[in-house]
């Protein structure tokens, strides 16, 4: 699903952005990102961003990219943010649900929305109008910064065949998605990018998430986890965001302005494109190394999903923002399987079956 973003807003590529801006103001800002710098997808993002800013304003909006820890921590870029310690950032917004709860759906929630789904509902279901003023509060403006389209369950070190093989798993999962595994009986952990493979290595968890094949094989994990289990039920369609400072974006021009918002969503599409491009080859090297592909049973994801519902139920019974977003979220997921349910999937199952 997630390269059939790139094509239906297809009109924001390179020979579509138009002249470059030119104000009298040459700006410095610094980004700093969630993800690794060894990673060309997400963290290519980033630097993709700033190269385009710089050529749609005539090299006057310069912007540095920082990798995590230098500058900030990766996982408290929403806070540097927010509090003008720099003035961008990119990164995946469920990572901050411990101050907003409804943060979650500007990424992706269990059993949610799939990539094309994901955006349709931020930028025409009215999810970026429920979520704006929540980032508002926390003095950042979002723009769109990704998608990785739907992606792997992980690695984990021992088969997990029932619901019951999750209970005393130690397992490296952010967001809902580790909410629900607790429920299920794994002790999570959040660990960013460049500590996930450690830990694993030395014992310290026994299982983790992070994207699918492409980003997985550069990190390592096939070297010290033999099982790849699929889907990723967790992150059906996670968007990612670029944050710019609140008082930052009110003192730009409208032009340059614009100039951000084309640059992060060239920069977005080209990520999804990335995903789909490279993740096909980078599997079939991960199985040839003799890695175990496995599914995850439908006793898991039906528990999981049971799960996820209740939590939803429970934290929209707590927190009157999560109500709100949930209330129209749920319509909008609703009414779009039954759509994709129609064409997509008949076409899904005629075309991708085994041959």
């Amino acid at each position: 699903a997630g390269g059939a973003v790139a094509a239906s807003l297809a009109g924001c590529t390179r020979r579509s952005v138009g002249p470059a801006v030119h104000t009298g103001r040459r700006r410095r800002w610094r980004l700093v990102s969630s993800f690794p710098r060894s990673l060309d997808t997400i963290f290519g993002a980033a630097e993709h961003f700033a190269k385009r800013l710089g050529e749609l304003t005539a090299g006057r909006f310069e912007v540095r990219v920082h990798a995590p820890g230098e500058v900030v921590p990766a996982l408290k870029v929403l806070d540097a943010v927010g509090q003008g310690t720099a003035e961008l950032g990119h990164s995946a917004s469920y990572y901050y649900m411990g101050k907003q709860p409804a943060l979650a759906f500007d990424t992706t929630v269990p059993f949610g929305l799939g990539a094309r789904e994901q955006l349709a509902w931020l930028e025409h279901g009215g999810g970026d109008e429920l979520l704006a003023p929540l980032f508002a509060e926390l003095g950042v403006v979002r723009l769109f910064g990704g998608n990785t389209g739907v992606q792997m369950g992980g690695w984990f070190r021992r088969r997990v065949e029932r619901p019951e093989d999750l209970r005393g798993l130690k397992m490296r999962i952010p967001g809902m998605g580790g909410k629900v595994m607790s429920r299920l009986g794994v002790t999570v952990q959040v660990l960013p990018g460049g500590d996930i493979y450690p830990a694993l290595e030395r014992g310290a968890i026994d299982a983790t998430e992070w994207v699918g094949p492409y980003d997985d094989e550069k990190l390592g994990f096939h070297q010290v986890a033999r099982y790849y289990y699929y889907p990723g039920w967790w992150e059906p369609g996670p968007s990612l965001a670029f944050y710019v400072h609140r008082k930052g974006w009110e003192g730009l021009s409208a032009e340059e302005r614009t100039a951000l918002q084309l640059a992060a969503r060239e920069a977005g599409l080209s990520m999804v494109a990335a995903y789909d491009a490279r993740n096909p080859a980078a599997l079939q090297r991960l199985l040839d190394k003799g890695v175990q592909l496995e599914r995850f049973s439908d006793a898991i994801l039906a528990a999981a999903e049971r799960a996820t519902e209740a939590l939803h139920t429970e934290i929209a019974a707590k927190d009157r923002s999560y109500r709100r977003v949930l209330e129209r979220w749920r319509a909008f997921r609703d009414a779009s399987r039954r759509w994709f349910s129609t064409a997509e999937l008949a076409y899904a199952r005629w075309a991708y079956r085994a041959r």
